[in-house]
C-alpha cells in the first residue's frame, strides 16, 4: 500500500479507567470475602445419625396402592355414538351435509336419517332439559346431544298421546319417520299417527297444514292401504285440501268448496256468503254446475276440457317430495287411479304420473259462473245489494263456440237458479186420511152443541139521542216511488282521502302501491282490506284482489274511473 505523505502513523493508546464485566465481579466478590468471619466448630457439640438402607422385618412400611378408576358410562352418549357411526359408514358424496337443498346431498341424508331412524326406533328417554332446534331438512346428525336427548324425551311422550308443543324442526324429524313407517307396526298404523299428530300439533303451529296435505296424498299413493283416497278424505272431512281429486265426478256432492279453490272469484268472501245462506249457495251452484254438465254434454262439449289443461305424457314423480324421504324397499309395479286425469304408476321402483291443471280461463269460467249463480240468488231472495258478473271476462273464443250450438251461459244460469229456488221454496201439503176423519167427526159434534131452538125474535128500539158512529176512515195506500240512494255513490262518500288515492294510482297502472301505504303509515294488505270491507258493506262485493299486486276487478274498472 502506497502511503501519502500527508499520512501518520499512529500507535494505540489503552483507555484508561475501563475494566471488563467479569474483571469487575470478580473484584467484588474478593472483598466480600475479606469481609466475612469464618466459623469455628471447635467448641460445638453434635452427633451423627447414621441411617441404616436395610429393611426392617419387624414393621413393613406402608405405601398407597395403585387403584383402577371406573369412569362413569353415560348409556345415552353411548347410543348416540353408535348412531352417528352409522352416519360415518354410509359412503357420502365429497360434499356431503354442505348444501341442504343440493338434491344429492338430500338423497343422502335421507339415506343416512333412514339407517339411524330404524336404529333409534324404539329408543325411549326422559330427560329434564329442553334445547331449542331448527334447520333445514332435519334429521339427527345436525342435533347435539342434549338436542337428542330433548327430542327422543319429546318423541317418548308424543307416542303415549301427549302432544306438547317443541320446535317446529322436531315435529317435522318425527313426521318423516312416520312417512317412514318407523315406529309403526304397519302402514294403516302410520297413517292413524300421521292424522293424530296433525291434528294435535296444528294447535302450536299451522304451517304444517300445507306439508301434510301433500303428504297424506303421497302416503296414500305409496302405500298399500285398505281404503280408497276418497273415502278416506270424506271420512276425516279434508274435501276442501283435495279439490282436483273430487273436481272430475258428475254428481253434486261437495263441488262447491272444491270449486271455490278453482275460481277466480271466492263467493266465500262476499256480502251474501253468511251462515243462513251458505247451504243455499252451495246448494243452488252444484244444481248450476250439474245443468252446465249436461247441456253441455248434448251439445258435444265436455265441461272439464273447459277448465284443465288436456293431458297428453305422463311427468316424473318423486314421492314426499318436500320431505326427507328414502325409499329403502323397491315397491311392487302398481297404478293408483285418483280420477281419470289423475294417474300415479310405478314400474321398476320409478314413479311417474299424469295430472291436471286448471287454466286462466277456466278458472275466470268458474269465477263468473260462481258470480252469476250468486246474481242470479240476490234477485230472487230480494237481497238489499245487486250484484253483476261480467260475460265479457269469459274466454272470447268459448262464448262464440256456445253461441254457436245456441247456448247461452246467462241463460242457463238464470234458468238454473230459479228451477232451484221454486224448488228449495215449494210447500208441500200432505194430508192424513186418518187424521181428516177425526177432523170431520170433531166439527160434526161441534156444530150440533151450536144448534139452539127456534125463538120469538126480539124487538130492538134505537135512542133518538144516540150519537152517529163517525165513518170509518180508510188509508189508501199509493204504490209512491222510493228512491234508492246510489250504492256506488254511498261507496265513494265512505272512502277515505288515502283509499281515494290509492284507486287512481291502481288506474294509472301503479300497481305496486307498497311505498304509498308506507308512506301514508299503513300496510298494504290493511289498505286493500279497508277498501274491499266498504264496498261490500256498499255494493255488496269486493273490488280489490291483492295478489303478487293490487288490481281492480275488470268488471268495476269503468265504475271506478267514474267515481274517483
Amino acid at each position: 500500500m502506497r502511503m501519502n505523505k500527508n499520512d501518520q502513523k499512529y500507535k494505540p493508546v489503552k483507555i484508561p479507567g475501563q475494566i471488563s464485566f467479569f474483571e469487575e465481579k470478580e473484584n467484588q466478590l474478593k472483598q466480600f470475602l475479606q469481609n466475612v468471619t469464618p466459623v469455628s466448630f471447635e467448641d460445638e457439640v453434635f452427633a451423627e445419625i447414621e441411617i441404616d438402607g436395610g429393611t426392617n422385618n419387624n414393621r413393613a412400611f406402608s405405601r398407597p396402592q395403585p387403584q383402577v378408576v371406573n369412569p362413569i358410562v353415560d348409556e345415552n352418549r353411548k347410543i348416540f355414538n353408535e348412531m352417528r357411526q352409522i352416519a360415518r359408514d354410509t359412503q357420502l358424496p365429497s360434499n356431503f351435509n354442505s348444501h341442504f337443498y343440493n338434491k344429492q346431498t338430500r338423497i343422502s341424508n335421507s339415506k343416512v336419517f333412514y339407517k339411524q331412524a330404524v336404529f333409534m326406533k324404539d329408543y325411549e328417554d326422559d330427560y329434564n332439559g329442553y334445547v331449542e332446534f331448527s334447520n333445514y331438512f332435519p334429521y339427527y346428525q345436525q342435533m347435539s346431544y342434549a338436542q337428542l336427548r330433548t327430542y327422543f324425551t319429546w318423541r317418548t311422550d308424543v307416542r303415549k298421546g301427549n302432544v306438547t308443543n317443541v320446535s317446529l324442526s322436531y315435529a317435522f324429524v318425527y313426521i318423516y319417520e312416520l312417512i317412514h313407517n318407523i315406529g309403526v307396526a304397519d302402514s294403516q298404523e302410520g297413517l292413524d299417527k300421521l292424522m293424530f299428530f296433525w291434528r294435535a300439533f296444528k294447535r302450536f303451529d299451522s304451517s304444517i297444514d300445507k306439508y301434510m296435505v301433500k303428504w297424506i296424498k303421497d302416503y296414500h299413493i305409496y302405500y298399500d292401504l285398505p281404503k280408497p283416497f276418497k273415502e278416506f278424505v270424506c271420512e276425516n272431512n279434508l274435501q276442501a285440501h283435495y279439490a282436483k281429486v273430487f273436481m272430475y265426478e258428475t254428481d253434486m256432492n261437495d263441488n262447491f268448496d272444491l270449486f271455490c279453490n278453482v275460481s277466480k272469484y271466492d263467493i266465500r268472501k262476499s256480502i251474501f256468503f253468511t251462515n243462513d245462506t251458505k247451504g243455499q249457495l252451495s246448494d243452488c251452484f252444484c244444481m248450476v254446475i250439474h245443468k252446465l254438465r249436461v247441456v253441455f254434454n248434448r251439445a258435444g262439449i265436455i265441461f272439464d276440457d273447459l277448465i284443465f289443461y288436456p293431458t297428453n305424457k305422463m311427468s316424473v314423480w318423486t314421492p314426499f317430495k318436500d320431505a326427507l324421504f328414502y325409499s329403502a324397499i323397491n315397491r311392487p309395479d302398481k297404478k293408483v287411479v285418483f280420477s281419470d286425469k289423475e294417474i300415479y304408476i310405478c314400474s321398476q321402483n320409478f314413479w311417474s304420473f299424469s295430472s291436471t291443471l286448471a287454466m286462466n280461463s277456466g278458472r275466470q269460467l268458474i269465477g263468473y259462473i260462481m258470480k252469476q249463480t250468486e246474481s242470479e240468488l240476490r234477485k230472487v231472495t230480494k237481497f238489499k245489494h245487486k250484484l253483476s258478473a261480467d260475460i265479457h271476462l269469459v274466454d272470447k273464443e268459448l262464448i262464440k263456440k256456445l253461441e254457436s250450438v245456441g247456448l247461452s251461459l246467462e241463460y242457463i244460469i238464470h234458468e238454473a237458479v230459479n228451477e232451484y229456488y221454486k224448488e228449495s221454496t215449494k210447500i208441500v201439503v200432505s194430508v192424513d186420511e186418518t187424521s181428516l176423519h177425526k177432523i170431520r167427526l170433531e166439527a160434526d159434534d161441534t156444530q150440533e152443541k151450536l144448534i139452539v131452538p127456534d125463538i120469538e125474535p126480539m124487538m130492538y128500539f134505537e135512542s133518538s139521542t144516540a150519537e152517529t158512529s163517525p165513518a170509518i176512515s180508510q188509508t189508501v195506500f199509493t204504490d209512491a216511488p222510493i228512491a234508492m240512494q246510489d250504492n256506488w255513490t254511498s261507496f265513494f262518500h265512505i272512502l277515505g282521502e288515502t283509499e281515494v288515492n290509492a284507486l287512481k294510482l291502481i288506474l294509472q297502472g301503479d300497481t305496486n302501491l307498497k311505498h304509498f301505504a308506507d308512506a301514508n303509515g299503513v300496510m298494504l294488505e290493511v289498505l286493500a282490506d279497508s277498501i274491499n270491507e266498504k264496498a261490500i258493506d256498499t255494493i255488496g262485493d269486493n273490488i280489490l284482489e291483492l295478489d303478487d299486486s293490487l288490481t281492480i276487478y275488470e268488471e268495476y274498472i269503468n265504475k271506478i274511473k267514474e267515481m274517483v
